[in-house]
């Protein structure tokens, strides 16, 4: 009755946030959640850019984003990256119009805009990458993720971190209970989704307050749920 009323107890208390099912288990027991979290320094990045441009005819608003992002483009093969750290989008062409009061709508002219996602392995060239897309007619940042190139050995590190924790927080209860362990009953575990550090830089923005991007750091989590069995 003891164990019964202990596995209850702890399983209810438990139990009763997680998606294990605590009817499954038919085994004193008690569960615990271990999170694991990792710091890291970023050493590459992605950064996504886009050119807009208002011009009279469509043809014009085409050629004038067409022509920014041929040259920025080309800046950045020319500063040694590969084509496939490029990836730039097709045209966006929209008329522009003014509503004058009682008035039809009048045509002003057409808005045109691409985006280019650049992929950056060296991060210390970040800073080059970007004053290359002011330079070359670029009008929008629209973010900067930073990044780990060896992202699997630190979520294999969190990971680890978050089991540890799971078996330290199950030992504790235990123990506090005066009970013992016996050995895993049922793991539940979802891949963690990594999420980059989202950076924004204004266009305006002076190289003398670039940010340092290497002094940033990225935490990395991962979180283990796991069903442990009580001694009978």
């Amino acid at each position: 009755m003891k164990k019964q009323l202990v596995a209850v107890m702890l399983g209810l208390g438990l139990l009763g946030t997680s998606g294990m099912a605590a009817a499954t288990v038919s085994v004193p027991h008690l569960q615990t959640t271990g999170n694991g979290e990792i710091t890291a320094l970023p050493d590459m990045a992605v950064f996504a850019v886009a050119v807009e441009e208002i011009r009279p005819t469509a043809k014009d608003a085409k050629q004038a984003v067409d022509k920014a992002v041929e040259a920025f483009v080309a800046r950045l093969l020319e500063q040694g990256l590969d084509r496939n750290q490029i990836q730039s989008a097709n045209i966006s062409l929209q008329p522009q119009y003014r509503y004058p009061k009682d008035k039809e709508p009048e045509l002003k002219g057409y808005r045109a805009s691409r985006h280019v996602t650049v992929t950056v392995n060296e991060l210390g060239n970040l800073n080059t990458y970007l004053d290359s897309a002011l330079g070359d007619g670029i009008n929008r940042i629209n973010n900067i993720e930073l990044k780990v190139s060896n992202e699997d050995e630190y979520m294999e590190q969190a990971r680890q971190a978050a089991i540890k924790d799971a078996i330290a927080k199950a030992e504790s209860l235990a123990k506090g209970f005066g009970e013992s362990l016996d050995g895993v009953w049922q793991i539940s575990y979802q891949v963690s989704q990594s999420r980059p550090m989202v950076m924004r830089m204004a266009m305006d923005a002076a190289p003398e307050n670039a940010v340092s991007y290497q002094d940033t750091q990225i935490t990395i989590r991962d979180r283990v749920e796991v069903v442990f069995k009580l001694e009978e």
